[in-house]
């Protein structure tokens, strides 16, 4: 092998390698206020519901960046976030399935903005969740927001 491509072949490899997992997390409780800056006095963006889902773009001290589905960017108090991981119904009416697979009968549809609770990772395009009721189903990855 030529030394160019011995070169090439390493560099990708550590590309590959410096690839970072996304981190989705979920809000604690009701109430909680995302801020513009990382500081309790700054403006008030919008207040959030227990379990809604954001991606985690970095942590500094006490404070999250956060970004939501609708690609909104705000600071949270890093103690406000949990680690149950959410995800949010991005289409108008999702179906969740008994099995994952088309021909599963349907449990119910949840509808768009609905929080459901990851269960598993992602597996042939189907994910498995949770209702707040208790419900657990599997969904198509294409209609959700979080992974």
């Amino acid at each position: 092998m030529k030394p160019t491509r011995i070169v090439f072949a390493a560099v990708l490899a550590l590309l590959a390698s410096t690839v970072f997992a996304l981190e989705f997390r979920s809000v604690k409780e009701t109430g909680v206020a995302l801020y513009e800056a990382p500081n309790l006095a700054a403006k008030k963006l919008f207040v959030v519901s227990r379990y809604y889902p954001v991606e985690v773009l970095v942590t500094q001290k006490d404070w999250a960046r956060v970004r939501d589905a609708t690609g909104g960017i705000a600071w949270i108090p890093a103690a406000a976030l949990s680690t149950r991981q959410m995800l949010l119904v991005t289409a108008e009416q999702l179906p969740v399935r008994a099995a994952p697979a088309e021909t599963a009968a349907v449990l119910y549809q949840a509808g768009k903005d609905l929080a459901l609770e990851l269960l598993e990772p992602p597996q042939s395009g189907w994910v498995k969740v949770r209702h707040r009721d208790n419900t657990v189903g599997y969904a198509r990855i294409a209609g959700l927001w979080g992974l």
